[in-house]
């Protein structure tokens, strides 16, 4: 199945950052972390790499508004959702000149922020600055790249980048080749599943330790899926 999204909980209150990590874990999608400071914080986004972060202003021992323009300059463009404890516009404001993607005011709903979440998830992977992980690699589908941990740097064409991506975001469910042939390349009745089959096999050869035996770009019932 798909990699879970890590979800990186920042705020003192010991109990509500509890309760929402025992939320969101309830939905298989999402790997959970917290962090009751922004000193605790700071090597959870540096080294953890979360997908989103759940921040709360104010926190004991740094400005919230200046953690999140710190983590902006440092390169961190995955989403951060910022909870209000005043609710007040101000807030809002704040958050989002801060390079916040959003801000919700306490108390809310969680089916609310689920939702957000999913949005600025779906948003981010469809962005420029999106890096999905993909067995070893990092996937960047606006450069086209799969980069392994140590670096270097494997060129995608855009059909496999579109394949990877479609199925990346399918995960962990089955894409049946009639699917991929649409989703990929269009209605275009001159393109056959030999086409599909001939670009699979190139991406097995970049991605795979093993391509005759693929562990994460498998066939399956009638079509491929991605262990992310």
């Amino acid at each position: 199945m798909a990699q879970a999204r890590k979800i990186l909980i920042v705020d003192d209150d010991d109990d509500l950052r509890a309760t929402l990590a025992e939320q969101i874990a309830c939905h298989a999608e999402f790997a959970v972390c917290g962090a009751a400071s922004a000193g605790e914080a700071d090597a959870a986004w540096r080294d953890g790499h979360p997908d989103l972060v759940i921040l709360a202003m104010p926190l004991p021992d740094r400005d919230s508004m200046a953690m999140v323009r710190l983590m902006r300059a440092e390169g961190f463009s995955s989403p951060i959702i910022m909870l209000s404890g005043t609710g007040a516009e101000e807030d809002v404001v704040s958050a989002l000149e801060a390079g916040a993607n959003d801000c919700v005011s306490k108390p809310f709903r969680f089916a609310g922020l689920l939702a957000r979440m999913r949005a600025h998830l779906r948003q981010h992977d469809g962005s420029e600055d999106a890096s999905l992980q993909v067995g070893g690699f990092t996937f960047k589908p606006s450069a086209k790249l799969l980069v392994t941990a140590k670096g270097l740097r494997l060129r995608l064409t855009e059909k496999e980048t579109a394949i990877l991506r479609f199925l990346y975001r399918a995960a962990p469910q089955v894409v049946g080749r009639d699917v991929l042939l649409r989703e990929v390349w269009g209605y275009n009745a001159g393109i056959t599943t030999h086409t599909l089959e001939t670009h699979i096999y190139r991406l097995r050869q970049k991605i795979e330790d093993d391509p005759a035996h693929a562990r994460v770009l498998v066939t399956d019932a009638g079509g491929y899926r991605l262990n992310a």
